[in-house]
Parts: structure tokens; C-alpha cells; sequence
């Protein structure tokens, strides 16, 4: 199985949640108005060794390769290039320098000089601030559920109330898009766990599985299966 097959099962499983997954999921195959949603990227070798690093924050090396050594980097770019439409690839370009602002302001230098452990404790803060834009994201759902029980009922709707609401939904949605540290999460898992390294060391590879057997012995710690 190559890394493109990977990704794309791993895709179909998450249901497409993870953003960008439908180019897999059509077989790599835009639309002509697809074509058109992202920019065309330039990454270079120092965003490569950024990006790099701020996985291996996410994954590190352990008892097995972490996602520097999978050259989740690489990856990254390629997805955020030819996967992602405009809004997902500025969201992630901000993100990348908005990461190294905070780093100069927080330790007074840049993410490259920082120790693991400070590394650490940066994406640590970003990912509660992934959380709480990720309530937004909720929000704008029930806002939605909201206007369409009102609208059910059009003999009786509220017009006042669901103007109201549409104009609160319009300014969530211009707060939102998804958040950088989202998408950087999902690329550095995507990446590694699809990876050679991924696959045959962090999990255990089997490239002919046998049958299901859902009384298989599990001890707590064991690798999951890969195949």
C-alpha cells in the first residue's frame, strides 16, 4: 500500500473529518471549480524544518521514531498546497507565523531556539485557544438548528427573531474558518500514522491481515494494527 492509498483509507475512516480529505477521498481528482479554491504555494526548506519540528512537539521521539523522523513537514506542505482551499491554506499560513510571534514574545526567541520543553508549553496554549475557537464552531451550530425550527413552523415564524439570528450567524462565521492548530494537529497525525515509520513501528504492520477476531488478546500498551 503507498502513502497516497494510506491516506486516503485513513480519510474514509475519519468519515472526511479531516479537512482536505475529500481530494483523497475522489482519488486525487479535482473539479475545474475545485482547481480554483487554493493558491499555489511556494514552501521552502526552513518552513519544511519549522513545520518539521512543531510535529515532532506533537509526536516525539519515544521508544519508536517521532514525526520528524516520518518527515511530517513534507507532507504537511504538500497537503496544505494541494488539498486545501484558500481559507484553510491562510489560516495555516497565519498560524505557522503566528506560532513563532508568540514564541519571540513568550521566551524571546524564535520556535527554532526553543527546548523541547518550551515547545511544549507553547503548543500546549495554542491548543486550549484550538479549544475555544472550537466553541464557536458549536456555537454556529446551534444557531443554525435555532433558525431552522423557526422556519419550520412559517405560518408562525419569528421573522424578527431569525433576522436576528442569521445576523449573529454571519458574524460567527466571519470569526471562524478553522483554527491553524486544528489543522496542524490533523496534518502531523495524517502524516505520521501513514507513514512507513508510522505503520510499522508506532503500530503493527501486517501486510496480509488474517480474519476478525474480536476476542484477540489485548494487555494495555499494545500497538494497534496496520495492514
Amino acid at each position: 500500500m503507498n502513502r497516497r492509498d494510506a491516506v486516503s483509507r485513513v480519510a474514509l475512516l475519519l468519515g472526511a473529518s479531516v479537512i482536505g480529505a475529500e481530494f483523497f477521498l475522489s482519488g486525487c481528482k479535482l473539479s475545474d471549480k475545485d482547481e480554483k479554491k487554493g493558491a499555489s504555494l511556494d514552501f521552502t526548506k526552513d518552513d519544511i524544518a519549522y513545520l518539521d519540528e512543531i510535529a515532532e512537539t506533537i509526536i516525539p521521539t519515544t521508544d519508536t521514531p517521532g514525526a520528524k523522523a516520518a518527515k511530517t513537514g513534507a507532507f504537511m506542505t504538500v497537503m496544505v498546497r494541494d488539498s486545501y482551499d484558500e481559507k484553510q491554506q491562510k489560516s495555516f499560513l497565519k498560524g505557522m507565523k503566528e506560532i513563532e510571534a508568540s514564541s519571540e514574545k513568550k521566551f524571546s526567541k524564535g520556535f527554532m531556539k526553543l527546548t523541547p520543553e518550551q515547545r511544549t508549553e507553547l503548543l500546549k496554549e495554542w491548543d486550549a485557544d484550538m479549544k475555544n475557537h472550537m466553541s464557536g464552531e458549536k456555537e454556529t451550530r446551534e444557531i443554525k438548528k435555532e433558525i431552522a425550527a423557526l422556519k419550520k413552523d412559517s405560518a408562525n415564524a419569528d421573522t424578527a427573531k431569525i433576522r436576528s439570528l442569521e445576523a449573529k450567524l454571519e458574524e460567527v462565521k466571519a470569526e471562524g474558518g478553522p483554527h491553524f492548530f486544528m489543522l496542524m494537529k490533523q496534518l502531523t497525525m495524517l502524516g505520521y500514522f501513514t507513514s512507513e515509520i508510522g505503520m510499522t513501528q508506532a503500530m503493527r504492520y501486517q501486510p496480509v491481515p488474517g480474519k476478525y477476531d474480536g476476542n484477540y488478546p489485548y494487555k494495555k500498551g499494545d500497538k494497534a494494527f496496520a495492514g
